[in-house]
């Protein structure tokens, strides 16, 4: 199937997701609400219709359930196409998980373009601006991709934050336990400032520590000006699940830090 996306349903004007994904979201938020208890703040901020970024600080394997179960409409993420082999593929096509190639090329380029198609066709994708799980529980550095696709394509950003699902299910744990979480969407952030500037690397970090700081503030995370995938480098070959929603690892319009 590819790069399978949902199709808008005419009849009653809703997009219509993959159908696994359709299946899955009749049963596991049911499952999920009765495990975790969801506190969900800010629904009111995603578009009912329409292209959105939703930008959500990543805690656990858990986030890439949570947030999509409390929300009417599919949520996409990108992922590496290494991982669509095997009896993986179909799985990761028919939940809304879509392949992008990382090597060959400009792999950053490729992930920008795949996020654009899906926000062409008027569907939300999720991105996670660290880039990777959080290896301690705290929020980490931002990479641009988010906010440089913002500007190409004129969506809005909204800023999520997935709450307790670090403890529920910390890096390591095998299986997760049974406490609450919260999901807090923050009110969509204005970048029209910086239009014309998706290629300004300062233009783009401004923008991203904007970003970066309303999650903080979202979330209540104790802030790490580093970035996680440096602090995780000696951990080995990352799971798929922990690069869902990458945007971008190669950051070719990032400014050098001072060493």
């Amino acid at each position: 199937m590819g790069s399978t996306v949902s199709t808008q349903d005419g009849e009653a004007g809703r997009e219509r997701a993959p159908l696994l994904y359709r299946v899955l979201h009749a049963i596991v938020p049911a499952v999920l609400n009765a495990m975790y208890r969801p506190e969900v703040e800010g629904l009111e901020h995603v578009p009912e219709r329409g292209p959105a970024i939703l930008a959500s600080n990543h805690l656990s394997t858990l986030d890439v359930l949570i947030m999509p179960s409390v929300l009417e409409r599919p949520v996409y993420f990108l992922a590496k196409s290494e991982y669509f082999r095997g009896p993986a593929k179909p799985l990761f096509e028919n939940l809304g998980v879509i392949p992008v190639p990382r090597t060959g090329g400009d792999a950053a380029e490729a992930s920008l373009a795949k996020g654009g198609e899906i926000l062409g066709q008027g569907h939300l994708l999720g991105i996670y601006p660290e880039g990777t799980r959080s290896p301690d529980g705290r929020l980490y550095r931002g990479k641009t991709g988010p906010v440089r696709l913002a500007l190409r394509t004129g969506v809005p950003v909204v800023p999520v934050a997935m709450r307790g699902t670090f403890e529920t299910m910390p890096p390591g744990a095998r299986l997760p336990r049974l406490k609450q979480v919260g999901v807090r969407f923050g009110e969509p952030l204005d970048f029209s400032r910086y239009a014309g500037h998706a290629d300004d690397r300062f233009a783009l970090r401004s923008a991203t520590d904007e970003l970066m700081y309303e999650l903080m503030l979202l979330s209540g995370q104790e802030y790490v000006d580093e970035y996680a995938a440096a602090v995780k480098a000696a951990g080995g070959r990352p799971e798929a699940l922990d690069e869902l929603g990458q945007v971008l690892d190669d950051d070719p319009f990032e400014i050098p830090r001072a060493s």
